[in-house]
């Protein structure tokens, strides 16, 4: 019990968030958009986490103009749109499936169909091989004339 107790302690800094009391508007409604559209964007230093999460100077960077887009009346929509268009797609944490990200979308699927591939070709290759170890001569070679006229 101990041993949980200190690993949930060892973990608390790690949750503690990176916005400072300073950073925030002093509107809720506000500062509850900027929350939302800051989880969203990628720390382009950090690149793993959120703006909202990162200690990062260009983070605090991206969270101030994030309140100041919408302090000066734009949508949530408008606030990421403009930047994607300075940044790219690169600083949305889930980038839109298009043509420029279709490798990014496919590839772990293609990585998991490939290997499932291969754990199939090695059974496979695993079952013949049993099998033609529990053969006689006569029954091997009788085997292997089959498997010729196979081919």
């Amino acid at each position: 019990m101990r041993f949980v107790l200190a690993l949930c302690l060892a973990f608390v800094p790690q949750l503690a968030m990176a916005l400072q009391p300073h950073e925030l508007l002093a509107d809720p409604a506000l500062e509850s958009r900027a929350r939302n559209i800051s989880a969203e964007l990628r720390c382009l230093v950090c690149q793993n986490q959120s703006i909202d999460d990162s200690d990062a100077t260009l983070a605090r960077d991206l969270r101030q103009l994030v309140r100041e887009r919408l302090k000066a009346g734009d949508s949530d929509v408008q606030v990421r749109q403009f930047l994607v268009q300075r940044y790219g797609d690169f600083i949305l944490l889930k980038p839109p499936f298009k043509m420029q990200t279709l490798l990014l979308w496919l590839m772990p699927a293609a990585v998991l169909l490939a290997g499932a591939g291969t754990l199939y070709a090695l059974a496979r290759r695993r079952r013949s091989e049993s099998l033609a170890a529990g053969l006689s001569p006569a029954e091997r070679e009788r085997l292997e004339a089959l498997l010729r006229e196979r081919s």
